[in-house]
C-alpha cells in the first residue's frame, strides 16, 4: 500500500492540522492570520478540541480576527451548566447553542473548506474522525474534556475530547496532502504548577494529551509550535487576545526564516 501511495496523486495541495489546547487554541487563529498575509490558505483542515472549533469557524468563512472575537465571547462559567456527577460535572448544552448561533453551516458538506474533526469513542476506546454529515455534534464531542464535561452522545455512542488519543491530528490528512502545516498549541513543557486537586488533575491530563502528539509532529512539513504557550493555562480565557497575538508573532518569525518558498 505504501508503494502504491508513492504514485498516487494527492487530493489536496496544502493541509493544516490544528491541535487541542483549550483557550490556547486561539493561537491557531493568529497563525492562520500570518499565513493569510503570505497568501497561504489551506485546502483542507484537520482539528481536535479547540483546534476543531477554530477549524470549523475558519472553514465556515470567519476571518482569524473574527475568530478571536468569537473566543472572547466564550466564558467557562457562562458556557457550562453544573450538574450532579454523571459522566461529567458540566453539561455542554449552552456551548452547543453558542455553536448553533455562530456556525452558518449545519453539515460538513456546507463548509467552504473541507474539515475533519477528531473525537474519542469512549465506549470502544478508539479515535474517530468525522468528515461528513452533521457538524455541530462532532465539534462538541471533540471539545468535551473528560470528567469536567459530560460525554457527547452521537448515534448511541459516547464521545469525549479527541485529544485523549490524538491531540495533534496530522495523520488524519497526511496521505491526502502534498504539504502539511501543523500548528501545535500544546508544547510539552514541565513548567511550575500549584499543588491543588484541580491543577494536579489538569496537569496529569495535559501530559497524557501531549505525549500522543510526538508521532504526528514528525509528519509535518512545517511545524509551528509557539513554546511560550506553556505560560498559559488551558482555561485562561481572559488571556485570549494575548494568545492570538503570540500565535501571530511566532508564525511571522518562523515563516520569515523557514518558509523559503517550500510550502506555496
Amino acid at each position: 500500500m505504501e508503494l502504491l501511495n508513492l504514485f498516487e496523486k494527492r487530493k489536496y495541495k496544502i493541509g493544516i492540522a490544528l491541535s487541542g489546547g483549550g483557550v490556547k487554541g486561539l493561537c491557531h487563529a493568529g497563525v492562520l492570520k500570518a499565513l493569510e498575509e503570505l497568501g497561504i490558505k489551506p485546502d483542507i483542515i484537520s482539528g481536535v478540541s479547540a483546534g476543531a472549533l477554530v477549524g470549523a469557524l475558519y472553514s465556515d468563512g470567519y476571518s482569524p480576527d473574527e475568530i478571536a472575537v468569537c473566543f472572547e465571547e466564550i466564558n467557562f462559567r457562562n458556557m457550562t451548566k453544573i450538574r450532579m456527577p454523571d459522566g461529567g460535572f458540566f453539561k455542554t448544552d449552552i456551548f452547543q447553542k453558542f455553536l448553533s448561533n455562530k456556525l452558518r453551516a449545519r453539515t460538513f458538506e456546507e463548509l467552504s473548506i473541507p474539515l475533519r474533526v477528531v473525537a474519542t469513542d469512549l465506549d470502544n476506546g478508539r479515535s474517530v474522525t468525522f468528515k461528513s454529515g452533521r457538524l455541530i455534534d462532532p465539534i462538541v464531542a471533540s471539545c468535551s474534556f473528560p470528567v469536567l464535561f459530560c460525554p457527547k452522545i452521537i448515534d448511541g455512542i459516547h464521545y469525549v475530547d479527541g485529544g485523549v488519543l490524538k491531540n495533534f491530528p496530522v495523520s488524519t490528512i497526511r496521505n491526502d496532502c502534498d504539504k502539511i502545516i501543523g500548528i501545535n498549541a500544546s508544547p510539552l513543557v514541565a513548567d511550575d504548577y500549584k499543588q491543588s486537586i484541580l491543577n494536579v488533575a489538569l496537569r496529569s491530563y495535559n501530559f497524557m494529551f501531549k505525549a500522543n502528539i510526538l508521532h504526528d509532529k514528525s509528519l509535518c512539513d512545517l511545524l509551528i509550535e509557539p513554546v511560550d504557550m506553556a505560560n498559559y493555562e488551558t482555561f485562561d480565557v481572559d488571556k485570549g487576545r494575548e494568545i492570538f497575538d503570540l500565535g501571530y508573532r511566532s508564525a511571522k518569525q518562523l515563516l520569515a526564516v523557514k518558509l523559503d518558498g517550500k510550502i506555496v
